[in-house]
């Protein structure tokens, strides 16, 4: 498939960022909010972009990540499953529904100001130019680039001209009281006018087209953020310095009432052409964009598939464009404008907690496909901080807007459970996750012979079933190995002289079919003849081969109980991957792994000649022992027993510990020594004894404090802090 050309620019990107903010968050909403908290709207407004910025960081992260993937319904679905990828759906479509409905009821206020229309008859005007939107999109008339410019180019000019000509008429009479309802009215308006703030996401669907985008991607978010962010504050402050609250409270025209203040009423009519044309370009999109969502799904098989259908003369989805535009009709008709704002608000809050998570659980898995160009700062703080705020601001909407989520979580988990149930595809958290989080999110089969985790016995399609099943160590590669020849070379080192299997594994999304990755590659082609020529040089008994993955932890267990191997060895950052909920796939793999497991961390020594051993006496002193007696013979390399003992401990203590330990040693054929040294602080010890070693070798440690079990985003700090390659082995009870 012909790959998009990045041809868009940092200002087009602003432009199309700022084009999705610009509408009735600040041509329909301020009076209504107004009413709700005072003249402290504009600090309302303010609020709700501080809470908007984890989401924005977020979503440019995924985007670089995923930049074709069609948005936040694959995000959620990759990363929690089709289950809340179901829900993600339904939720960005009526979200964006809601949205668009509520730009009609205001595009219907504006026109009654040129157009004399009985105010109860506005409603049903909107659902008139609602058709036209229903047929233009049928029809597939798109629009163009350049015209939604020269939209954004108009709003903008014309709110500017009103900053201009307001600011200094603020009465500060008006500005009292600042509060009308304490705190909580000022929190629960922040919740109210977050929707102002959900375009600026938008742009991240699109991050295949754009130029450079791991720069300009965010740039042009936080740019756009920041304008709209002052458009609005300073917007909102001007009406509540210039009108009366009791006028602005019901004004869902504010934008025409302040022009006509402030100009006349020839002014007040271009305000309302303005206004008609930036609300009916935001509803058009706003379909375009909503429509989209159930039909992928039906494509994905969540959704009955008459609604995957497309025109088979404009090729569009008519199924989905008509059952949003019906949708968006009764809303219109049947729900007031302030629920219309709720409800819109509330399904986007929910959708940026989602994509926030997204992030904690992609980072926290370490797919091996999530290679974003743009990591989110101050990770994972930031996303926690857009949850937490998330999750307040859908208690401050109040008991209504609550139902709503619950009921489209009811109605996800009905949709899945007779449409998208036997989707084959998993999201990252039921791959990688720890049993807390499976329990939680996902039902468990009983009675089911579970070999491994997802119970798919088509994981190793790929492989050509020629898999050493003699092989004692089985050392897969994934691509991110400082050396790929050293860390098979420490597989031979371990190896009791049986045959070695090296698999290079390939995880890719499951968007992307095994069949389209299995194709010569040139770079797993370099890599057999670097490895082939290494184990003719060393005479290493060795088998290459190379597999294509959904699921990669899964692939490598299978690899494991294939082969009936004691050792599996892998390439290691020196990651702590403890966390409750989530854990990447070395994770996973060390508690349920059946062989012995070895993590080499690469620091680029090339020649092996001293090794240091470090362990907690009495710790499998025998075990770690006959391997570092390998690794030394392999390399003949000399090695050195360290036990690092609290500086209480009594002479005798350790006097009867170098006697064991001398004892152990007599039994390798390596030239041997023990140190036994007091110190309380045993990762600076280790860490200056490394300097002198090239590598060291350690055990896994017992446990992890409450945070790393938390979290699970700690590094080994032995290992972290080492001066050398470091080898930490994990031993099973045989």
């Amino acid at each position: 498939m012909k790959k998009l050309e990045r041809s868009l620019s940092l200002t087009s990107v602003i432009a199309i960022s700022i084009g999705g903010m610009l509408g009735s968050g600040i041509f329909v909403l301020p009076g209504l909010a107004a009413a709700k908290t005072g003249s402290s709207v504009w600090l309302a407004y303010l609020l709700a972009a501080v809470c908007i910025l984890p989401a924005a960081f977020s979503k440019s992260e995924l985007a670089t990540a995923m930049p074709s993937s069609g948005g936040t319904y694959v995000y959620i679905e990759r990363a929690f499953g089709p289950l809340f990828g179901t829900i993600a759906g339904i939720g960005l479509w009526l979200s964006l529904l809601f949205k668009s409905a509520f730009a009609l009821v205001g595009f219907g206020a504006y026109l009654s100001i040129l157009i004399n229309i009985d105010a109860g008859l506005t409603k049903y005007v909107a659902v008139t130019f609602l058709a036209l939107i229903l047929f233009l999109n049928i029809l597939g008339v798109k629009k163009v680039g350049k015209v939604q410019i020269f939209i954004v180019s108009i709003s903008l000019i014309s709110l500017a001209l009103i900053l201009l000509l307001g600011i200094p008429r603020t009465s500060a009479e008006l500005l009292d009281p600042f509060m009308i309802k304490g705190k909580m009215g000022l929190f629960s308006t922040v919740a109210f006018v977050y929707i102002s703030y959900a375009g600026v996401t938008k742009v991240a669907a699109i991050a295949g087209e754009i130029k450079n985008p791991g720069t300009n991607l965010p740039l042009a978010m936080i740019l756009s953020l920041f304008i709209m962010t002052v458009i609005y504050v300073s917007v909102a402050f001007v009406l509540v310095g210039n009108l009366p609250l009791g006028e602005l409270k019901t004004d869902i025209k504010p934008i025409y009432t302040i022009a006509r203040l402030l100009g006349g009423n020839y002014v007040g009519y271009i305000a309302s052409v303005v206004g008609i044309i930036t609300l009916i370009s935001m509803a058009n999109s706003g379909v375009l964009a909503a429509s989209r969502f159930p039909f992928a799904m039906a494509i994905d098989k969540l959704l009955p598939d008459f609604m995957g259908k497309i025109h088979t003369k404009y090729l569009t989805p008519v199924v989905t464009i008509v059952m949003t535009c019906f949708l968006m009709a009764m809303v219109i008709i049947f729900l007031d404008v302030e629920k219309i704002a709720k409800l819109a608000s509330a399904f986007m809050v929910m959708m940026f907690i989602l994509v926030n998570a997204c992030v904690i659980v992609l980072r926290e898995t370490s797919a091996q496909w999530y290679k974003p160009e743009y990591r989110s700062p101050l990770y994972p703080f930031v996303q926690l901080f857009g949850i937490f705020s998330g999750v307040a601001l859908l208690v401050f909407l109040g008991s209504g807007p609550m139902l709503a989520i619950v009921g489209i979580f009811i109605l996800g988990l009905l949709i899945y459970y007779f449409f998208g149930r036997n989707a084959t595809r998993t999201g990252i958290l039921r791959k990688y996750g720890h049993r807390p989080a499976l329990y939680l999110l996902y039902k468990r089969k009983r009675n089911a012979k579970i070999t491994y985790r997802n119970n798919q016995s088509g994981s190793l399609q790929n492989l050509d079933g020629k898999l050493a099943s003699d092989a004692g160590v089985v050392v897969p590669l994934l691509g991110n190995e400082r050396s790929p020849e050293m860390l098979v070379e420490i597989g031979a080192a371990i190896n009791k002289n049986e045959k070695i299997q090296v698999v290079n594994v390939t995880e890719v999304p499951n968007q992307t079919f095994l069949d389209a990755m299995v194709e010569e590659n040139p770079r797993i082609a370099s890599l057999e003849r670097r490895v082939s020529r290494l184990a003719v040089s060393q005479g290493i008994d060795l088998d290459f081969e190379a597999a294509v993955t959904h699921e990669i932890s899964d692939t490598i267990h299978e690899l494991s109980n294939q082969t009936h191997c004691d050792w599996l060895v892998m390439g290691w950052n020196g990651r702590a991957h403890s966390g409750i909920l989530v854990s990447n796939p070395i994770g996973w793999l060390l508690t349920h792994i059946n062989s012995d497991f070895a993590l080499f961390k690469d620091d680029g020594v090339r020649y092996i000649g001293k090794v240091l051993l470090a362990l907690r006496p009495g710790r499998k002193d025998k075990n770690f022992i006959a391997v570092a007696d390998r690794i030394c013979n392999y390399y003949k390399a000399s090695l050195t027993l360290l036990h690092v003992v609290p500086t209480k401990t009594e002479d005798e203590t350790i006097a009867k510990m170098e006697t064991k330990s001398k004892k152990l040693l007599e039994k390798v054929d390596t030239p041997s020594m023990v140190i036994v040294q007091k110190e309380d602080d045993s990762i600076g010890a280790i860490s200056r004894a490394s300097a002198s070693f090239d590598l060291l070798i350690l055990g896994t440690p017992q446990k992890d404090n409450w945070v790393d079990i938390l979290f699970g985003t700690g590094k080994d700090k032995f290992t972290e802090k080492s001066a050398c390659s470091v080898l930490r082995l994990t031993m099973r009870d045989h």
